[in-house]
């Protein structure tokens, strides 16, 4: 902590931490410092709207794990107004007392306001699965590593138009891109043109729509209805003769809305990439019909993060495993990153095996 020159104020600033029992914050990094609260805190967890299995999934399993942990969970959800809902429910948090906000963002652009908000009332900002930009006030980050996701995604991709057109020596394909006001959209595209690119260069692949830049390829609010009508308009457009061999999706639901679009056309399905694991995706993986998703287990990510709760309720650092690569343009973030496993019909039983829900389905 920055040491203030001024007995009589360090005193007082010691007294004032004692009697609040929350974290104190280092002025100059805009890192929270733990120094310990009750263990039956109140925790707020804001998450963004119930767009995809994964998130449903995550509120539950933050409900719980903190009630077993002994803390009050305050668990919301962004309803239909999105951004607005979810900054008024941070806001609610941090008035009702939160000792630690984790932060799935609806968008990571326009919550500096509430994480100061935060870091003000004494309490440590978490950011989970999504960063927060442009802010000193965001203690932590924990999260899969998604660069990765978009590396092997960009390999499935090949790996899956290798194994179903031997015969051919370049490939067809598309482009999708999760919501712009995500910043982990950019990351797995990112990641996935690290692989894809150099094949594109070299005319391995060729991208038949031309639709190549992010923009051009975003789905806005994650929506499957938005990705599904933009197959639509790429295959009226661009595919009257020509073949689809394989479409980059960023995650399950819309790998599904596409796999609907391409069949409403009655084209044969081509490779198509996923994430989260989904029960639907997980089905049509093993009939068949999408060809990989991401194994990035919500359970490992929530305990993850309850664990960092834990580390602050007694005082202590939580631990990081990188420190320099997520820079969120005011501070390089120190995160938290769990490892993501591809998964395709050929290892699904395995990665799925202690699994309760998934595992049956790849019997």
């Amino acid at each position: 902590m920055r040491k203030i020159a001024l007995a009589t104020v360090a005193v007082a600033a010691a007294a004032a931490l004692a009697l609040s029992g929350c974290s104190s914050r280092d002025g100059g990094s805009g890192t929270s410092t733990a120094s310990g609260f009750a263990k039956d805190a109140s925790i707020g967890v804001a998450l963004p709207t119930k767009t995809s299995e994964n998130w449903v999934l995550a509120g539950g399993l933050f409900e719980n794990g903190l009630k077993e942990a002994g803390f009050k969970g305050d668990v919301q959800y962004a309803g239909g107004s999105g951004v607005s809902d979810q900054q008024s429910q941070i806001q609610s948090m941090i008035t009702n007392g939160a000792k630690v906000v984790i932060i799935g963002a609806v968008d990571g652009g326009q919550l500096a306001a509430q994480a100061k908000a935060a870091h003000d009332a004494g309490a440590t900002v978490i950011a989970y699965d999504r960063l927060i930009l442009n802010t000193n006030d965001v203690d932590y980050y924990v999260a899969y590593d998604n660069e990765k996701v978009g590396e092997l995604q960009g390999q499935a991709l090949l790996d899956g138009m290798k194994a179903k057109f031997p015969d051919k020596k370049t490939y067809n394909i598309e482009l999708f891109s999760g919501s712009p006001d995500d910043a982990n959209s950019k990351v797995f595209f990112d990641g996935a043109m690290k692989v894809l690119q150099p094949k594109i260069d070299d005319g391995t692949l060729k991208v038949v729509s031309g639709e190549t830049d992010i923009k051009q390829t975003a789905t806005q609010g994650w929506l499957p209805a938005n990705a599904q009508t933009r197959m639509d308009t790429l295959l009226a457009k661009s595919y009257g003769s020509a073949e689809l061999d394989g479409v980059l999706s960023p995650n399950d639901t819309l790998a599904r809305a596409i796999i609907t679009s391409v069949k409403g056309a009655g084209k044969p399905v081509p490779i198509v990439t996923g994430q989260d694991s989904e029960a639907e995706s997980v089905k049509s993986i093993m009939a068949g019909e999408q060809y990989s998703t991401i194994n990035k287990d919500t359970r490992n990510l929530v305990k993850q993060a309850i664990d960092m709760v834990k580390d602050l309720q007694q005082g202590k650092k939580p631990a990081t495993n990188d420190d320099k690569s997520y820079n969120n343009g005011k501070k390089v973030v120190p995160a938290y990153l769990l490892k993501p496993v591809i998964v395709t019909k050929a290892n699904a039983a395995e990665a799925y095996a202690n699994d309760p829900t998934l595992e049956p389905l790849t019997k």
